[in-house]
């Protein structure tokens, strides 16, 4: 069921869950261009620091824009502003939880702000941040 601005509330929150595939590592690479062999190539991403391939980055943020979009708030919402900081690396298998919750709403301009958090299977965090939403639906 769909909020209206007035309905949401400072504390609602939403998830949504993934395991990351090699096919969505692929995907990701193809459409956005970003082709870095830390993500695509083993045999290099073993000689790096990660010692093993990881996933973009984007690819685990991207989940929080799926929340906003189908969740919380929703449809009708557009995403302004999003802070990320990258705390840990994906990879293939593991399974990434996005979760946002409002923590400030803007009554004048029916803006949200929400934290943003990517865990993993072991709740670790590996994706911090902070998005500001507008309300298109009243």
């Amino acid at each position: 069921m769909l909020k209206t601005y007035d309905e949401i509330k400072i504390g609602d929150r939403a998830d949504y869950k993934r395991t990351i595939t090699e096919d969505d590592i692929k995907l990701f690479a193809e459409v956005s261009g970003d082709h870095n062999p830390l993500h695509l190539d083993e045999d290099y991403a073993k000689k790096t620091f990660f010692q093993g391939r990881i996933a973009h980055g984007m690819l685990s943020a991207s989940f929080i824009s799926t929340v906003l979009a189908s969740e919380l708030p929703g449809p009708g919402s557009i995403y302004l502003k999003q802070d990320l900081v990258f705390k840990k690396p994906v990879r293939i298998g593991d399974t990434i939880t996005a979760s946002v919750e409002v923590i400030k709403k803007n009554d004048e301009k029916k803006r949200i702000t929400m934290k943003t958090t990517c865990v993993d299977q072991q709740n670790e965090t590996v994706v911090d941040g902070e998005a500001l939403v507008m309300m298109m639906r009243l």
